[in-house]
C-alpha cells in the first residue's frame, strides 16, 4: 500500500517535470528560514531600522518552492497556478497581519 502510494506521488513529479521530494523539501526546509526572517524583521521594525532587508527574505522563503516549481515544472494546469496564486496571497495577508500585531505588541524582554 505504501509502496503504491508512494508510486503515484512520484508519477505526479514525472507528469509535471518536477521531483515531489525535492519541492517537499523546499517548502519544508524554508520554514524556519521564514520564521527567522520574520522574527529579524520585527526585531529590526521595533529598533526604528529598516526592514527592506528581511521582508525581501521572508518573502523569498515563502515562494522558494513555488519558484522552483515554475522554473522546473512544464504543463502545470491552469487551476493550479490560480490556486498557488490565492495561497500566496492568502499566506501574504496573513503574514503580514500577523508581523503587524508583534510589532505593535509590547516588548517581552
Amino acid at each position: 500500500m505504501i509502496a503504491d502510494i508512494n508510486q503515484w506521488f512520484l508519477s505526479l513529479g514525472a507528469e509535471y517535470g518536477v521531483n515531489p521530494y525535492i519541492f517537499g523539501g523546499i517548502y519544508v526546509g524554508a520554514i524556519p528560514f521564514f520564521l527567522a526572517s520574520i522574527a529579524w524583521l520585527v526585531k529590526r521594525a521595533r529598533a526604528g531600522r529598516s526592514t527592506v532587508v528581511p521582508t525581501l527574505c521572508a518573502g523569498f522563503c515563502f515562494v522558494s518552492a513555488y519558484i522552483y516549481l515554475a522554473i522546473a515544472g512544464r504543463n502545470i494546469p491552469a487551476w493550479v497556478w490560480i490556486f498557488l496564486a490565492a495561497l500566496i496571497v492568502y499566506g501574504a495577508w496573513s503574514t503580514i497581519r500577523d508581523t503587524r500585531r508583534k510589532i505593535a505588541a509590547p516588548d517581552e524582554d
